[in-house]
């Protein structure tokens, strides 16, 4: 059963509170038929989406260069139409993520747990998709093919809301994954792009309560700051990355400095990324540690014990240990003991991934025990903090909030679930 897409109006589009509420009533109608379908018809119905952008692939790179040429001509930095470019292998790399999502196990229908009450009720919760999902990103086109393959694996219908300097590339491969899909038997209104770009679709979605279940922001600060702020629906989300790495004074030297350089410099710009150390006043490496870091060109800001142990070392402001650089720049202290680390890491970590490199095993225990940040690590690199590095395959975002999904958010966190009470007969006295 495929579910007819009303054509949008021009009056429609120029109302934006109207244009969404459409879209996802649309959506919710369209969610209930996808998530009626077998898992087995969800996947392949994934796998002819991304057999379409395979065909498509001339146009798709086609409308890309649209974008690339406007990103040029607005003045967009090269890191950001490094992350706009289309090319054969990148577009073969969105295409076959999103077969993998196809061949993930489905969480849907999957029984969490069982009960047997006394008066013979049976109980059991199983995950159910969540809804309509509404997902709003910035300048990397991959995200629609990803979110919109997580949420169709899930059950979820998706309302995607792309950036600007992206909406060719977005709509082609819209249209791609959209024939795909269809072809599969999932209602075309399962997934559907926002066909306007003015910002106050934004807000709508926002305050769209009943009609969208949840929103996930995928973008810079300032954008997930305001969903964040404005929201009337539930946000999967996370704001800064300020994630810590404490090298403890059991610590191996060379294992500290392989984790610190990677944790900083594999990649500056991603959330995962180290962006204050913490070094024991006993871990007797500190200064080669900090030599390390600045020979590698990374900028350190400490306190003066840190600036005590080579001169390269410029002052750490107060504002230092609440920033995420996203750049060659890290914040160095040096603290007493353990519990002079953790009441830092309480004071300004944003609970995203906190790291302790230490051959003390009771210490690192310690340490992943008291840590409350969605992700804590021992003796490993921040960097790992992404759904594919812990096998769950492309992730929808990372978490950092307390309540249904944290750290990175695959299939499961885009489910929910529900209690089956069967009885024979039974009424309550």
């Amino acid at each position: 059963m495929n579910t007819t897409v009303t054509p949008i109006s021009a009056a429609q589009t120029a109302n934006p509170e109207e244009l969404i509420n459409g879209l996802a009533s649309e959506a919710r109608a369209a969610q209930r038929v996808l998530s009626a379908m077998s898992s087995e018809a969800r996947a392949a119905a994934l796998k002819l989406a991304a057999a379409q952008m395979r065909a498509d692939a001339e146009t798709i790179l086609s409308e890309n260069i649209k974008d690339i040429e406007a990103g040029r001509a607005n003045g967009l930095s090269g890191a950001m139409l490094d992350r706009l470019k289309l090319d054969k292998d990148r577009l073969e790399g969105i295409a076959s993520a999103v077969e993998a999502v196809a061949d993930l196990p489905d969480p849907v229908g999957a029984v969490i747990d069982t009960a047997d009450r006394p008066n013979g009720l049976q109980l059991s919760r199983i995950r159910v998709p969540i809804g309509t999902i509404g997902i709003i990103y910035e300048s990397r086109p991959n995200v629609t093919a990803d979110a919109a393959a997580l949420c169709v694996r899930a059950g979820n219908a998706a309302l995607l809301r792309g950036g600007s300097e992206a909406v060719h590339s977005n709509r082609a491969i819209m249209a791609a994954l959209t024939a795909g899909l269809v072809e599969g038997g999932v209602p075309a209104a399962a997934v559907q792009l926002i066909p306007s770009q003015d910002r106050a679709c934004v807000g709508a979605m926002l305050t769209a309560s009943g009609l969208i279940d949840m929103i996930v922001p995928r973008g810079g600060k300032s954008l997930v700051a305001r969903v964040q702020a404005d929201a009337r629906v539930p946000v999967l989300a996370h704001l800064d990355g300020i994630c810590h790495t404490y090298v403890h004074s059991a610590a191996n030297p060379e294992m500290a400095r392989k984790i610190a350089l990677n944790a900083k410099l594999r990649r500056t710009g991603i959330c995962g990324a180290m962006e204050t150390l913490l070094l024991d006043a006993n871990f007797e490496a500190a200064g080669d540690l900090v030599k390390a870091l600045l020979d590698e060109g990374c900028e350190l800001r400490g306190d003066e014990r840190i600036q005590s142990l080579d001169d390269r070392v410029i002052p750490a402001s107060a504002n230092d240990w609440d920033t995420e650089y996203l750049d060659a720049i890290l914040s160095v202290a040096m603290v007493e003991d353990m519990d002079a680390a953790l009441e830092h890491i309480a004071r300004h970590s944003s609970g995203h991934t906190d790291v302790i490199v230490t051959a003390d095993d009771s210490a690192a225990e310690h340490f992943l025990t008291r840590v409350d940040s969605a992700i804590v690590m021992h003796n490993a690199s921040s960097q790992f903090a992404d759904g594919g590095e812990f096998g769950l395959g492309a992730e929808i975002g990372i978490a950092t909030g307390r309540l249904h999904a944290r750290g990175p958010v695959a299939l499961e966190g885009l489910t929910t679930y529900k209690w089956l009470v069967r009885g024979s007969g039974q009424a309550r006295p």
